[in-house]
């Protein structure tokens, strides 16, 4: 039984930190990478390109993990969704008793994680579809710029 109790512990621990902590990290990578890619395209300059290939390797540096933030977050919440009803389900298998108020205040909680992961989510595929436009933008301006 204390291995059970020190394992529901861990778990709460994971959820808390572990998946709560990692969507934050997402979020604050996806920020720092969007700022740094829109601080790069106000900054390119398509004269100094010869060739739009190597234009298009700069111009879409590290979008890629933006992208993959975007998509994986949501699954990272519901994680911590699943984590968090596994809490609460032998939270209340442990008690030997069914309480309705114990049982939504665990399953709200153990939701929190899926709206985190969401917030996480929708910032990061707005911010990503922005980059695409801009690098479409870009690239239209170096091949007009060199038609022959």
């Amino acid at each position: 039984m204390q291995i059970t109790n020190d394992f529901m512990a861990y778990a709460e621990q994971a959820l808390d930190y572990g998946v709560m902590g990692t969507l934050i990290l997402m979020s604050i990578v996806t920020l720092w990478l969007f700022i740094e890619r829109m601080m790069f395209y106000k900054s390119v300059r398509i004269d100094d390109y010869e060739h739009r290939d190597n234009l298009e390797l700069d111009l879409t540096d590290n979008i890629n993990v933006i992208s993959a933030i975007g998509a994986n977050a949501p699954y990272v919440g519901l994680l911590g969704t699943v984590i968090g009803i596994m809490i609460t389900f032998y939270t209340l298998g442990d008690l030997g008793a069914v309480d309705a108020k114990k049982i939504m205040i665990g399953l709200a909680l153990a939701l929190k994680a899926t709206a985190m992961g969401l917030v996480v989510a929708i910032p990061a595929i707005v911010a990503y579809t922005i980059v695409l436009r801009k690098v479409e933008r870009i690239l239209t301006k170096f091949d007009v710029a060199h038609e022959v």
